[in-house]
C-alpha cells in the first residue's frame, strides 16, 4: 500500500503550499512510502481526486483543495484531518498504516486496544496492583495519624457515620410527629 498525496505544484496560494509541504515533509521524515500526484499538470489526477473524495468531505463549492491524502484507493482525509491526527499522535492510524513498534502512537494504540478489549497485560496488572496497595497504605496512614495539639480526632468510620445518620433521621421523624 502506498500513500498518495494529491497536490498542486503550481499553486498560487502560499497556504496550500505550506500545507502540502507539511504533509510531504512528515511522510519523508518518517520514511513513509508515498507518491506525489500533481493535479495542476495532470488532468487525470485532478479528476480522480475530485471523484474519490467522499461527498461529506467536499467543501461547499464541491471542489476539494490539495493536499488530499489516500491510502491506495482509500480516502484518508485532507490537511485538516491530517493535522488533527498529527496533533493526537495518530497519523499512522489516519493513514491506515501500522505504527512503528515502540512509537508513541504504537503505545497509544496498545492502550486503546487494551481498554477496548478489557484485557490487561500481565505487567500492567502488576503495576495496577502496586498502585492499589500504595493507595491502601496511604489511606491507612491517614486514618492512623494522631491529632495534633489543639485538634481533635474527627475521623469517623463509615459504620459509625452511617449509624450517626440513622440516629439523626430517627430524631427528626420523632420531632415531626
Amino acid at each position: 500500500m502506498v500513500i498518495k498525496v494529491f497536490l498542486a505544484t503550481s499553486s498560487g496560494s502560499t497556504a496550500i503550499k505550506k500545507k502540502q509541504q507539511d504533509v510531504v515533509g512528515f511522510l519523508e521524515a518518517n520514511g513513509i512510502d508515498h507518491e506525489q500526484l500533481d493535479i495542476a499538470c495532470n488532468e487525470d489526477n485532478r479528476m480522480w481526486m475530485r471523484e474519490n473524495v467522499p461527498g461529506e468531505k467536499k467543501p461547499t463549492n464541491g471542489i476539494p483543495l490539495p493536499p488530499q491524502i489516500f491510502n491506495d484507493q482509500s480516502y484518508c482525509g485532507d490537511y485538516e484531518t491530517f493535522f488533527d491526527a498529527k496533533e493526537q499522535n495518530q497519523v499512522f492510524a489516519f493513514l491506515g498504516l501500522a505504527p512503528p513498534p515502540g512509537s508513541k502512537e504504537a503505545q497509544l494504540a496498545e492502550k486503546a486496544h487494551i481498554l477496548q478489549n478489557g484485557n490487561v497485560p500481565h505487567e500492567e496488572h502488576k503495576s495496577t496492583d502496586l498502585n492499589h496497595e500504595e493507595e491502601e497504605i496511604a489511606d491507612k496512614d491517614e486514618d492512623e495519624q494522631p491529632a495534633t495539639e489543639g485538634e481533635t480526632d474527627l475521623h469517623v468510620s463509615e459504620d459509625e457515620e452511617e449509624e450517626e445518620l440513622n440516629i439523626e433521621d430517627e430524631d427528626e421523624t420523632e420531632e415531626d410527629s
